[in-house]
């Protein structure tokens, strides 16, 4: 992206932008702009050859990995893999007394969990690192020198205190609070005599009018006059670290990345750091906004909630691709909003001039029905089932330990077939180890009592219980037995069938309520079933 293409935006937003402001044009010619931006749009990515697409994640480790931030990585990375480009993760970790411990991994991490693991980061390494700012603060010292060589920044020698009242004032008189520029005006040799006697200071970048418009590949054409409501902002902090108006321009330019896609909040941002790129005489990267991710009522993702964090859907049982459905469903950018999209069906059907400026509304309530359908999935296929497995087997062993009946509910195939019959009927496997579906892991108990409730001839239904599972045996399906069932319910002379079915639920489960006496007697399979069935039979009557 070169000047020339915001000298030629100029020309064009001269035609519709009256000389005394910025606007949007007139809503005639919107869809005719629109259509201009989705060209330009359609054009700077199939341009660029295959590989220099470069795009990154620059999360902050002050927090560990959110839903609005899994959301930003996942359009990177999907933009990345459909133009053939790299996608990098930066770690953004200038503000020393914020960071949290172990979020730095845990952000690499959960990108892995997710499936978006990146091309280039702090653990895999690349090319053009390292990958954490701290790393990095040679770059940023040079910058500022160049900007400060070039008159475009200045050293600003104003203290805490004197800031804390010009903000104060600024409240008092129902003002936006900002810096006056007063160290902006200092002479060269006050510089040099601050200098000398060792006063703390900041580096500060000189804001100048005449903004170029430029134009956003979401939100098209846009300019914010910076010098008109601003004051000259800090790009070096007396400890030495840079803020991230240097920071993230210094590092787009020396990684070479192509495209910023971040979130919309940044959008009043990048006219300021558009000047920047001019005063480093450096060509600047094309500029895409994310809208926002928000609740269903449109407001604000609060972290303080705790439960938007990726690890805690993890800990859930959430499936990675559950979440990457449900987060792209929500908004928009895809030629499809069906449910049950793969990360590969997303990228081949992501297009980026799709991507309107409206928020997404995120409905977590809606979370469960898609993680059912790509558990499903999961089971369904070989080689993700035996993840599954693997995963409930750790569950069984840590929720049930010495309970166990034997190791025969641990195996493959008890499992897999448990798997298979349950599909469609649960949300995650975390349920599968839950109390109402203990009787598959754990043999249960019941009492005389409770089986005289149900039937006075309950050593007759077990007797015929014991047939027609010795007559099925492993082959059996769910609805051969349950036609066998509804035969044996017939020979019983004063039980309903209602009762039957309540008196062999509770001999093969303990409980009242759950799936199917057909598919209980399926999932345990014959031999566990007439063992437990005999239970029944040598149970003394009640007294």
């Amino acid at each position: 992206m070169s000047w020339s293409w915001f000298l030629t935006c100029r020309r064009y937003f001269n035609r519709v932008v009256p000389l005394n402001g910025f606007r949007y044009p007139a809503p005639a010619s919107r869809l005719r702009t629109r259509h201009r931006l989705d060209s330009a749009f359609s054009r700077r990515c199939t341009t660029t050859a295959p590989g220099d697409v470069r795009v990154r994640f620059a999360p902050s480790p002050t927090g560990f990995l959110h839903l609005g931030g899994l959301r930003t990585a996942l359009y990177n990375y999907i933009f990345a893999k459909r133009y053939g480009g790299s996608f990098i993760l930066r770690l953004e970790d200038t503000d020393q007394s914020r960071l949290v411990p172990g979020a730095a991994k845990a952000i690499e991490d959960m990108l892995e969990w997710a499936g978006i693991p990146p091309d280039e980061s702090p653990v895999r390494g690349g090319p053009l690192g390292p990958y954490q700012q701290s790393e990095r603060l040679d770059l940023y010292r040079q910058a500022a020198s160049q900007l400060l060589d070039n008159g475009h920044a200045y050293r600003c020698f104003c203290t805490p205190q004197r800031l804390e009242l010009l903000k104060k004032e600024s409240l008092r008189i129902g003002q936006t609070p900002r810096y006056d520029n007063r160290c902006r005006h200092l002479r060269d040799e006050q510089v040099q005599e601050k200098l000398a006697k060792g006063a703390p200071h900041v580096i500060r970048f000189r804001l100048e009018e005449g903004v170029e418009p430029f134009q956003d590949l979401i939100f098209g054409w846009n300019r914010h006059k910076v010098a008109q409501v601003e004051g000259d902002p800090v790009v070096i902090k007396a400890d030495g670290f840079p803020t991230y108006h240097l920071a993230n321009i210094v590092d787009d330019h020396h990684m070479k990345i192509s495209h910023v896609l971040r979130g919309s909040e940044w959008l009043i941002s990048t006219s300021k750091h558009l000047l920047m790129y001019r005063a480093l005489g450096w060509q600047p990267p094309a500029f895409g906004h994310l809208p926002l991710l928000t609740n269903k009522d449109g407001s604000k993702l609060s972290k303080r909630q705790g439960d938007i964090f990726i690890q805690r859907f993890q800990q859930d049982g959430i499936l990675p691709e559950a979440l990457l459905d449900i987060i792209t469903n929500c908004g928009s950018g895809f030629s499809s909003n069906r449910v049950g999209r793969r990360l590969d069906e997303l990228i081949s059907e992501f297009n980026p001039s799709k991507i309107t400026t409206h928020s997404a509304l995120l409905d977590l309530e809606k979370l469960p029905e898609f993680n059912k359908i790509h558990l499903q999935d999961h089971i369904e296929d070989e080689k993700l089932c035996n993840y599954l497995i693997k995963d409930l087997q750790g569950q069984i062993r840590e929720a049930y330990t010495s309970e166990i009946q034997d190791e025969d509910v641990l195996h493959e195939d008890y499992i897999r077939r448990v798997l298979h019959l349950r599909k469609g009927h649960i949300s995650t496997l975390r349920e599968l180890v839950s109390p109402a579906y203990s009787y598959l892991w754990v043999r249960p108990s019941f009492s005389s009592q409770q089986v005289a409730a149900l039937s006075a001839e309950a050593r007759h239904v077990a007797a015929l219980a014991l047939t027609l599972a010795e007559k099925r045996g492993e082959a059996a399906a769910v609805d051969e037995i349950n036609k066998d069932l509804k035969t044996l319910a017939k020979q019983t002379k004063g039980t309903k069938y209602r009762d039957v079915m309540m008196l062999l639920r509770l001999t093969l489960s303990g409980l009242q309520q759950g799936p199917s006496v057909a598919e209980m007697m399926v999932a345990l399979g014959p031999v566990e079933s007439i063992h437990r069935i005999q239970k029944l039979l040598l149970m003394d009557e009640p007294s």
